[in-house]
């Protein structure tokens, strides 16, 4: 099956076909020509994703999903959250949104965070909404290369290695992501779509 993923982010492109494998066609936005600047004017991680998989199953009447994911941090009443690409400006650059995010929590005892990602799909007669939520805490500096975002500062709960230290395969085994995706994968496989 055919279906596009709204992003022509290649980090996210490459986690998301690892883990869909062979039995679905993966395409990007680029893929079915769609050069918009999708919409992302909600104020929830549900409401950008639905808005983005609307946008592209309307404009292009192509099956969509889109995500929408976000760092939510315990000290920080739960901020960057739907502003994580943004946090430090609409440029949307990792290492300064990383640098804000350590400098808001010098000094705070209460480390603790959470990765949250929700994908919607629609397609004709369907639209579904699927979450992952990953825990851990911040780290007090950045570690690590691979990845992309806030991995080099995460350290998921139970592992002694930040997202940015591990490889993707080990990464997609439960990332915030993975578990959104495999959510996805199950229902794929048993909903009858046409």
């Amino acid at each position: 099956m055919r279906i596009c993923f709204a992003t022509n982010n290649i980090h996210k492109l490459n986690e998301v076909q690892h883990l869909l494998g062979e039995a679905f066609q993966l395409v990007s936005l680029q893929e079915i020509g769609c050069d918009d600047e999708l919409p992302e004017e909600q104020e929830t991680l549900e409401g950008n994703s639905f808005q983005k998989a609307e946008y592209v199953f309307q404009e292009y009447n192509t099956p969509c999903f889109a995500d929408d994911s976000g760092l939510e941090v315990d000290a920080l009443n739960g901020a960057p959250g739907v502003y994580s690409a943004r946090y430090a400006g609409l440029h949307r650059n990792h290492e300064d949104n990383m640098d804000l995010l350590l400098k808001n929590l010098t000094g705070a005892i209460n480390r603790n965070a959470q990765f949250r990602a929700v994908i919607t799909f629609v397609a004709p007669g369907h639209t579904r909404q699927f979450e992952g939520v990953i825990r851990g805490t911040i780290h007090y500096e950045k570690k690590g290369t691979e990845g992309f975002g806030y991995d080099p500062v995460f350290l998921p709960d139970g592992y002694s290695k930040t997202f940015a230290e591990m490889s993707l395969e080990e990464k997609n085994k439960f990332s915030h992501r993975a578990i959104a995706i495999k959510k996805f994968v199950e229902f794929l496989k048993t909903a009858k779509l046409y």
